[in-house]
């Protein structure tokens, strides 16, 4: 009968170490897409912080063409107003040299003081010739720098354009490695879910689902009652002995988890709404939900939990389970929750 008890188990077959092997294949391979991701992400992130700084450059200098052209224009618009005004005086010049010339005509014993007449209009009328050519000039000077302006600014524009073109291609490059990244967020996340599943199961398992020890959503709830006298944040002696269940389990579990989840026990501290005197230990429920917090991280780190694991946080009376005034919605108020999450 011993020989066929050996029989039967030398015919087992051990899975476990198939399976064990492609988990570790599944873990390098998303480490290795990670990696990737975060090099593709810095090289990326370099060349478009480079491209912006170009682009930012491009753009200050359309705006101060755009700025120079504004003021040509301006100056071109102030000669052709002045040659308007000195052809308006030209004009006027030149009806008072025709009248002169015929009153000249007309009386000759004011032909003296009418020659002395024109030869002043007509030495006028030769400077404003003069001023009127040089402003004819100075408006085809600024139509050349109007045109060469115009050119650099197309210069300008094409250079932009390019640019907006690259950075359209290299948005869509971060897209598509946002996308991935998701993916193997969503993966990470799926894999937290399963071991929170597996760590909730097992803290059942141990705390024999008792009524004042539940699970709400992701989190698992430690009324108060169980852990600390009435406004203390030292822990019981049945506080202790749950406390200790709680590490033992932790324990357990982190050795399942792998390394590279960055995992954390979080401890939130809540209080009811009934405000504390200010003359005790505690000044308000802040304070008391803070140290009540406190005082079970560092108890699960005196019994072996790594200091890096756990965080602490008090939330006052500030976020309530029960809504109202009565007893028994207090009473549910008043706990200690536990969430296992990521950094």
């Amino acid at each position: 009968m011993a020989l066929a008890r050996n029989r039967r188990s030398s015919r087992t077959v051990d899975y476990w170490p198939g399976f064990v092997d492609a988990l570790s294949t599944l873990l390098l391979a998303i480490m290795f897409l990670l990696c990737v991701f975060v090099l593709a992400q810095f090289f990326l992130s370099r060349e478009i912080t480079g491209k912006d700084e170009v682009l930012d450059r491009l753009t200050s200098q359309v705006n101060e063409l755009t700025q120079l052209l504004a003021l040509e224009k301006s100056g071109k618009q102030d000669l052709e107003d002045s040659l308007a005004n000195l052809q308006a005086s030209l004009a006027e010049s030149e009806g008072e040299r025709s009248r002169l010339q015929q009153m000249l005509n007309q009386g000759a014993g004011a032909s003296d003081a009418a020659d002395a007449r024109i030869s002043t209009l007509n030495e006028t009328l030769d400077a404003e010739k003069q001023v009127s050519a040089r402003a004819m000039s100075q408006i085809e000077l600024l139509n050349q720098q109007i045109a060469a302006l115009r050119s650099q600014i197309s210069a300008v524009e094409g250079a932009l354009q390019a640019s907006e073109a690259k950075d359209v291609t290299a948005q869509a490059k971060i897209a598509d490695l946002g996308r991935r990244l998701n993916v193997a967020l969503a993966q990470r996340v799926q894999e937290l879910n399963r071991y929170r599943s597996d760590f909730f199961g097992r803290l059942r398992e141990i705390l024999s689902d008792r009524e004042n020890i539940r699970i709400v959503g992701d989190r698992f709830v430690f009324q108060s009652e169980v852990l600390f006298p009435s406004g203390g944040s030292e822990l019981n002696p049945e506080g202790q002995a749950e406390m200790r269940k709680l590490a033992a389990a932790l324990l357990d579990l982190a050795k399942e988890i792998p390394p590279e989840i960055n995992w954390v026990l979080r401890v939130d501290g809540h209080t009811d709404n009934v405000p504390l005197s200010g003359t005790g230990r505690y000044a308000d429920n802040w304070e008391l939900s803070s140290a009540r917090a406190t005082s079970v991280v560092k108890f699960l780190i005196a019994n072996g939990v790594p200091a890096d694991r756990l965080v602490a946080a008090g939330f006052g009376e500030f976020q309530p389970l029960a809504p109202g005034e009565s007893d028994q919605a207090r009473a549910t108020n008043r706990r200690i929750e536990l969430k296992l999450t990521e950094k």
